[in-house]
């Protein structure tokens, strides 16, 4: 199982080895035209490891049609989820820790270690090179670059990414013929005509950013090899003899040392053999046909803009989850300190999302501003359990979210988040309130379906979506298996996990006695004196009546700690 914060890396990773399978069979189909077109494939295999999916689905994130679908089409979707196979489902983040502190450490360690092996070992070699240009001498040959000569051993080769230097071993004119020599310089003028010192410093920074992935040293591998290929089928383009042209790579290989820097194209690359074989038979190297031309440019389209036409398509969807997580307030808020004392109090949800409750400590109120337990929050001043209020608040928002009958805003809605976020930005703009959230692992429950199946009935009614606890009883109507988890997390006092897997919405009644939940529940003196505790405890009657089991279960466990809190502001 992959961590979630590891899931971007390893979704990049496996779109860029579809990527370069897509680039392997293109090369095989193309395996009898020029080299250089499988030179061009191999290098795009290795800039897509620069380049996430999800760079280019923003790019067309920033556009959308006129008239947005409503929902993404099946193919986009299947295709996202293709691209994205570790990343994981809504409910799985939600239910298992998001954190491995030493995971993350020890492969930060190990990636850095690898890392700086690979730099390393690309320093050694530039230093050699680099020895050799400071001795070097200028000689005078007409080139389209500069050409110096070096008293080093170092084969012939172009060094330098942006100004480009021919640097030539001492002697080299005569250890071979004239023409032998000219077919070198002709090799050595194509890499810097094809900028190939450029592609192979790119594909160096791969290399070394990714040197955990064998695939990256593999296309390394073909990019030399169809590099010095183009080179070769150039050099005999231009006239040279192949017999003569092979003469003088031997030569040169048996003379001089091959530099082994990736970014300093020489003569003697990739496989001698192949390459002197492919040189001799001078085999044809065929014209792209118009159906090849068709197919490479159909796949360099699909490849960038198949994932700019999906982000357009989801433009709406994330721009209304970016509206959704806008901040909320209330636009009215009348706060008074209350005569009921310090009680809980009640709490009435208004049309359009506004809400009355009385008799309600700082305490209650970040409680249900934030969703969790009152044994999970901790500092503070004194009187945040002590003096109560009175609240009377008006959304601002005219969102058609949030213009629904009351009775639709229930735990677990969307609505009912809506109105918790309001009430998190009342907290700090008349309470003063700043807090930080801290986590650990602790004890919870998981909601999981037995052995036996559910006993649920799927909902036919299409009124609004109720779940309520009251003594000893749980009623709902279009209930969902999450507005369940949220309604026992804030009873039981400890995180319930939706583990179902149920997504339908729901009708049903749970009856139970022993109204105390383990870390939560309600106070004797709160009890009415006809609450029923004779029936089976919550865990009991969730089994037999409707066929979920509470397991308990280690989990990431929220905590808010108040760092500040003063009384409210007057109105």
């Amino acid at each position: 199982m992959i961590p979630v914060h590891l899931s971007p890396l390893a979704n990049h990773l496996w779109q860029s080895t579809l990527f370069a399978g897509a680039a392997l069979l293109l090369t095989l189909t193309l395996k009898q035209n020029r080299a250089h077109i499988r030179y061009r494939l191999w290098l795009a295999a290795s800039v897509k490891f620069l380049v996430p999916f999800s760079l280019l689905l923003t790019i067309g994130s920033q556009f959308e049609w006129r008239t947005a679908p409503a929902a993404a089409p099946p193919l986009s979707s299947a295709i996202e989820q293709i691209s994205q196979p570790f990343t994981p489902p809504i409910h799985a983040v939600a239910t298992a820790p998001t954190t491995w502190p030493w995971l993350t450490t020890l492969l930060v360690s190990v990636w850095l270690c690898g890392f700086a092996a690979v730099a390393f070992r690309w320093w050694v070699r530039w230093r050699r090179v680099r020895a050799a240009m400071r001795t070097a001498s200028r000689l005078p040959i007409q080139a389209p670059v500069e050409v110096m000569s070096s008293a080093s051993r170092l084969e012939p080769g172009i060094f330098g990414v942006f100004r480009p230097v021919l640097l030539l071993p001492e002697g080299i004119a005569d250890r071979l013929a004239p023409a032998q020599f000219q077919a070198i310089l002709a090799h050595e003028f194509c890499h810097v005509r094809r900028r190939d010192n450029l592609a192979a410093a790119i594909h160096m920074v791969v290399e070394a950013v990714f040197w955990f992935h064998p695939l990256v040293w593999w296309i390394g591998a073909r990019l030399v090899e169809e590099r010095e290929r183009a080179c070769d089928e150039e050099v005999l383009r231009l006239g040279s003899e192949p017999e003569v042209y092979a003469a003088g790579i031997l030569n040169v290989c048996k003379f001089y040392l091959e530099t082994g820097l990736a970014c300093a194209s020489g003569v003697t690359g990739a496989d001698l053999k192949k390459r002197i074989e492919s040189i001799m038979t001078t085999r044809i190297q065929y014209r792209l046909t118009l159906a090849r031309k068709l197919l490479l440019a159909a796949a360099g389209i699909a490849a960038l803009a198949m994932p700019i036409v999906i982000g357009i398509v989801n433009a709406p969807q994330i721009r209304a989850q970016a509206q959704d997580a806008a901040p909320l307030k209330f636009e009215v808020a009348t706060i008074k300190p209350s005569k009921s004392g310090g009680g809980k109090g009640g709490l009435e949800i208004l049309p359009g999302g506004g809400l009355r409750m009385g008799g309600v400590t700082l305490r209650h109120l970040i409680t249900f501003a934030y969703d969790i337990p009152e044994n999970r929050v901790t500092g503070g001043p004194r009187w945040l359990a002590s003096e109560a209020y009175d609240i009377v608040a008006k959304a601002d928002s005219v969102d058609s979210a949030d213009i629904r009958p009351a009775t639709a805003v229930a735990p677990g809605t969307a609505a009912w988040d809506r109105v918790r976020r309001r009430m998190q930005a009342l907290l700090a703009e008349r309470f003063a309130l700043v807090i930080h959230k801290d986590a650990k692992e602790g004890p919870a429950y998981a909601l999981v379906v037995t052995k036996n199946g559910p006993k649920l009935k799927e909902s036919q009614d299409q009124g609004n979506p109720r779940t309520m606890r009251s003594f000893g009883r749980i009623d709902a109507q279009r209930g969902s298996m999450h507005m369940l988890s949220a309604l026992l997390t804030n009873w039981l006092g400890r995180p319930v996990l939706d583990r179902t897997g149920l997504t339908g919405t729901y009708d049903y009644k749970v009856e139970y006695g022993q109204d105390h939940g383990p870390g939560g529940g309600v106070a004797p003196s709160e009890t009415p004196a006809d609450a029923n505790f004779s029936g089976p405890s919550i865990f009991i009657a969730l089994q037999e009546q409707l066929g979920l089991k509470l397991e308990s279960i280690r989990a990431s466990v929220e905590t808010i700690v108040i760092d500040r809190a003063e009384k409210p502001t007057a109105n």
